[in-house]
């Protein structure tokens, strides 16, 4: 789809203009030179919705070349490359589904109208170089609503009351359950004098031991999860490997290309775009026999695991992920892969593997500990009685919460045990964890918004536009972000509402089904949607959209104070534009939040640049903070200031041993100076150089530096090139893929 306005004709029933990719020519003329010596065409594109666009655009192309003239074509798909998989493929060929293709053209019209008239909008009222899309935007809304959560969330104290007992077999502990026969619930013990009161009633009641009154054993099965999707696979890849969403997609799309493995190059892997739990009978026969040979066959079920999808949006019926051959062990193949592919090969031929064997047996017990009428304490403990799939693959979690469980020491009614000690601990609640990319991925596809396969590449866009940092693998929205989500929500809300984003993706699969038509789809949503583009466009004014807060007063001036988003970031105004003098700007300190910014914090900002006083030689010495941070300016020349120093409370003296230690450092690197012609040699990071402050020599490798005359100098100086400008790159927009 052409990358500009008026690729998709809106007034034309959405016609949608195309051009071939520069880079993929190549293919095409390749192509079309083998197609002039054959008589059928094999159509062999990935198995998803744009697999199949890519098959159709390839044909009309072809077609307007007038090259499919008598030719056969036909439309081969398998989800692994394998000999066997691809000669199965070609003697059970289709045509081209038109459903799969008008679905893709129907996603890529979509996010081509909202992106190419939300993103000029958002340059336009807040500031270049934004953009919007169809699932990047709700997307976004779910991280700041998160972040919204946790600034409001007040956390509530609680206490917990723990007894230390143990036996001549072992310690353990348990929790306090009943205080004086009530139920202890979360907040039940509020308070550190009630928690103290608590252990001094109990440990008068118990008296040293505590009587065990109730020994409750169960035995529990934990079923095996089923095999990979796209987005599980992106989840545990995550959780487990620390790898990226768009790094695990990566380096599943080299494991199914193919790999050579001293067998010829082949798919590890099938292919890795499905919304499919299901295995092909084939594969789960030799799943099941590998089992039996490599762990016994008490770890096989009588029958295969039935598992069911559970996607509110599941597509086409693909295979799940899986090893193309269960045989391949991945240490036997390790050698052959990068370090990444072997982990990634290893987590899925793990959890493949896993999905077919047998459940865990897991015994559980529950002690309740008396000490009379004061109160009981429970303690859990468990055992594994057979570990089944667990020996092989256990899923991730995000948040871990849960305490592993213990074993307990044998245990009857009526046994007393000693007790040691009784501790109390001060807890509180805490807010909702920021998203991972493993919970938003998540989240999203609970929700039923866009396709796994996208949730990478969204996720980096998020990135890439400075919406959201990534730190410690959590999302935090930046101030940029978090206003370009206000400015939706307030005049967008129905087009990032998660429900109308989920309904969309309903309709595209209407569409693949062939239950719907695409472009009644289309106008039913892009009335509505210009129209508002345009009303907006009209009347909301640059200061609305960028949402200026008043902070209140300066004391000095009595002017307003207000902090707001400008083209080059986050800042601080004292006054008006309609003020006869000209307001004062102040950009934010690395840190500061534009919505949290407070009036006291914004008018320490104006307190830069300090004039700390003079050097002993008669320079200047100030302080400020840049682009780059703090920094003291002596004369014409800049000191980054150091960790720990503060350029509201920097004093001279610290300034000028800053001031020093750079002299020091300047003149360690001076070899010789040429004071009146403005020539130095100087000790660089590459070796010697001279300099005019313009241009940069290096000093050859045969000359020794401190002998370099001053003619010798202005002679390489003479015969090197200018300096490089730095250009900035012109930023083009971009439409969500």
């Amino acid at each position: 789809l052409l990358p500009k306005e008026g690729a998709v004709d809106t007034e034309h029933d959405f016609e949608m203009r195309y051009q071939a990719i520069d880079r993929n020519n190549k293919h095409v003329d390749a192509i079309s030179k083998q197609l002039k010596k054959a008589d059928t065409l094999y159509l062999a594109t990935d198995l998803d919705r744009e697999g199949e666009a890519i098959s159709w655009h390839l044909v009309e192309l072809l077609k307007g070349k007038n090259l499919l003239e008598g030719k056969k074509v036909h439309r081969v798909i398998f989800h692994e490359i394998t000999l066997r998989a691809i000669k199965e493929a070609i003697e059970d060929p289709r045509e081209i589904s038109m459903e799969l293709v008008n679905a893709q053209q129907a996603r890529r019209a979509l996010d081509y109208l909202v992106g190419f008239n939300i993103s000029p909008l958002l340059w336009k009222k807040i500031k270049p170089g934004l953009s919007a899309g169809r699932v990047q935007s709700p997307a976004l809304r779910m991280i700041c609503e998160r972040e919204d959560a946790i600034e409001k969330f007040v956390p509530r104290e609680y206490w917990t009351i723990t007894a230390e007992v143990s036996t001549k077999d072992g310690s353990f502990s348990g929790k306090l359950s009943q205080l004086r026969g009530k139920k202890i619930k979360q907040f039940t013990i509020d308070g550190e004098k009630n928690a103290v009161n608590a252990k001094k009633e109990l440990l008068a009641a118990a008296a040293g031991s505590l009587n065990v009154v109730k020994v409750d054993r169960k035995q529990r099965k934990r079923n095996p999860s089923p095999p990979f999707i796209t987005s599980t696979l992106q989840q545990e890849a995550v959780r487990k490997l620390g790898f990226t969403a768009q790094r695990a997609m990566r380096t599943a799309q080299q494991l199914y290309e193919g790999i050579d493995v001293d067998t010829g190059s082949e798919g590890l892997i099938t292919y890795m775009r499905t919304d499919s739990v299901n295995l092909a009978q084939e594969a789960v026969n030799e799943i099941r026999e590998f089992i039996v040979t490599r762990y016994g066959v008490d770890d096989l079920p009588e029958t295969s695991p039935d598992y069911k999808t559970k996607l509110k949006n599941a597509q086409e019926a693909h295979e799940a992920i899986r090893p193309t051959a269960v045989n391949r062990v991945p240490i036997d193949i390790k050698s052959h892969l990068t370090e990444d592919q072997y982990k990634l090969y290893d987590l899925i031929w793990k959890r493949t593997v896993a999905s077919q064997m047998i459940h865990a047996t897991i015994d559980t017990v529950a002690v309740d500990l008396s000490c009379g009428e004061a109160g009981v304490f429970r303690a859990n403990g468990s055992t594994i009685r057979h570990p089944g799939f667990m020996a092989v693959y256990l899923e991730g979690t995000d948040d871990e919460t849960r305490a592993d469980e213990k074993m307990l020491p044998p245990l009857e009614e009526g046994q007393r045990v000693d007790l040691n000690d009784i501790k109390t601990g001060q807890h509180f609640t805490e807010p909702p964890p920021r998203f991972s990319e493993a919970s938003l991925v998540k989240t999203l596809e609970e929700y039923g918004i866009g396709r796994p396969s996208t949730y990478a590449s969204i996720m980096s866009t998020l990135i890439q536009r400075d919406y959201v940092e990534l730190e410690s693998r959590r999302f935090y929205p930046t101030d940029i972000g978090r206003l370009v989500n206000t400015f939706l929500i307030r005049h967008f809300s129905g087009y990032v509402d998660y429900d109308f984003t989920a309904k969309l993706e309903d309709d595209l699969d209407a569409v693949s089904r062939g239950e719907k038509d695409w472009i009644p789809l289309l106008k039913d949503f892009w009335e509505p949607f210009y129209a508002t583009v345009t009303d907006k466009d009209a009347n909301v004014t640059r200061q609305e959209a960028n949402q200026a807060r008043k902070l209140g007063l300066d004391p000095k001036s009595g002017k307003p104070v207000s902090a707001r988003m400008g083209r080059f970031g986050p800042y601080v105004i004292i006054g008006t534009a309609e003020d006869e003098e000209k307001p004062q700007f102040y950009g934010l300190q690395p840190g500061q939040r534009l919505d949290s910014i407070t009036l006291e914090e914004a008018l320490e900002l104006t307190k830069l640049p300090r004039e700390l006083g003079v050097s002993p030689d008669g320079s200047a010495i100030s302080t400020n903070v840049g682009r780059f941070g703090p920094y003291v300016k002596y004369g014409a020349k800049f000191v980054s200031l150091e960790k720990g120093d503060d350029p509201y409370t920097i004093t001279l003296e610290r300034a000028l041993e800053l001031v020093a230690k750079k002299k020091q450092a300047d003149a360690e690197r001076e070899i010789t100076i040429f004071a009146e012609q403005g020539i130095k040699v100087l000790k660089g990071r590459y070796g010697p150089y001279v300099t005019d402050g313009k241009k940069n020599a290096r000093v050859p490798k045969d000359s020794e530096p401190g002998a370099l005359t001053l003619e010798e100098c202005v002679e390489l100086l003479a015969s090197a090139k200018p300096r490089a400008k730095r250009k900035r790159a012109a930023k083009k927009k971009k439409v969500e893929e």
